[in-house]
């Protein structure tokens, strides 16, 4: 260091950025001369800046935005969908094994009087194996999102009627997982998620409507038969066999009607919890246009412009 320097604290420095002369022209008596306004700007070629031409995305898509929750009556369409479209699929599964155990049931009748071919046979395991292992994981799939949709409805239900369900979410879960048990518990449960869905009064009783007490009085009568079928496959003989195979194609019918009910169900439901103004979303397309002016084509084309 200089020994001029020593000793001395350093001096403080102020930088003060100003544009060169010359820059802003200027008119007379100081001030920017306002250009006359030549219209909106016009591009050479389309311009490659603006917003991403995509679908609507909920905000937990873009870098540090904080994450949206729907609302619980958003949630009850969402997810009605997606168990909706299990239930069909369930509902298809199940005739398509109730024909196998027909078809099984014809040979059964048809080996009483001559021997059968291994090939037919070999055809006719596989689909009702293939039949009967489709159906139950569809099914878990579709039992799973049906009681996910129930635990939404019942928070949408507790939203429009302005109070809480009669039994906590514990309650809930258990009821509707417990074998046997369920059976009792997911028709009390249809009947207060309606009560609550038509608006009654939370001290009044729940009543089953007509749909719920036949989608109640078909889940009961499956499950029974159900377990009853299983138990029947343990006995023994060619006639309990045949009995096993006329009781499985039962059970398939029933499973069927019921995710067939189970859909008619949710539907209403849905419609009670989160209705939708047809009139208002009703689709729109531009079919014709009319005395519109014909856009003002250029003496000249720019390079990449399409007029």
């Amino acid at each position: 260091m200089h020994p001029h320097y020593q000793g001395r604290p350093p001096a403080r420095m102020t930088w003060v950025a100003t544009p060169p002369p010359g820059a802003y022209p200027r008119g007379r008596g100081g001030q920017r001369r306002r250009r006359p306004y030549a219209g909106p700007p016009a591009y050479p070629t389309p311009p490659r800046w603006g917003f991403p031409s995509v679908a609507w995305r909920w905000p937990t898509s873009v870098p540090g935005a904080r994450p949206e929750v729907p609302a619980a009556v958003d949630r009850v369409r969402y997810i009605a969908k997606h168990a909706v479209a299990m239930l069909w699929l369930l509902a298809g599964l199940a005739v398509v094994a109730a024909g196998s155990e027909i078809w099984r049931y014809v040979l059964l009748l048809r080996s009483r009087y001559g021997a059968l071919s291994s090939g037919v046979v070999a055809t006719s395991d596989t689909f009702v194996y293939a039949g009967a292992i489709l159906a139950l994981a569809v099914g878990a799939l579709a039992v799973a999102l049906t009681i996910w949709w129930l635990y939404v409805a019942r928070l949408a239900a507790a939203e429009v009627a302005g109070y809480q369900p009669g039994r906590t979410d514990k309650q809930f879960f258990w009821g509707m997982l417990i074998p046997g048990i369920n059976l009792v518990v997911a028709g009390s449960v249809f009947a207060e998620l309606e009560h609550a869905a038509e608006r009654r009064d939370p001290d009044d009783r729940p009543k089953p409507g007509k749909l719920v007490k036949w989608w109640w009085g078909l889940w009961v009568a499956d499950g029974l038969l159900m377990a009853f079928t299983i138990a029947w496959r343990f006995r023994g003989g060619v006639q309990a066999q045949a009995d096993g195979v006329v009781l499985a194609t039962v059970t398939d019918l029933l499973g069927a009607a019921v995710a067939v009910l189970t859909i008619l169900l949710i539907r209403r439901l849905v419609k009670l919890l989160a209705p939708i103004d047809a009139a208002a979303l009703r689709p729109m397309r531009v079919v014709k246009v009319t005395d519109a002016p014909p856009p003002e084509l250029r003496a000249t084309r720019a390079f990449g412009s399409t007029r």
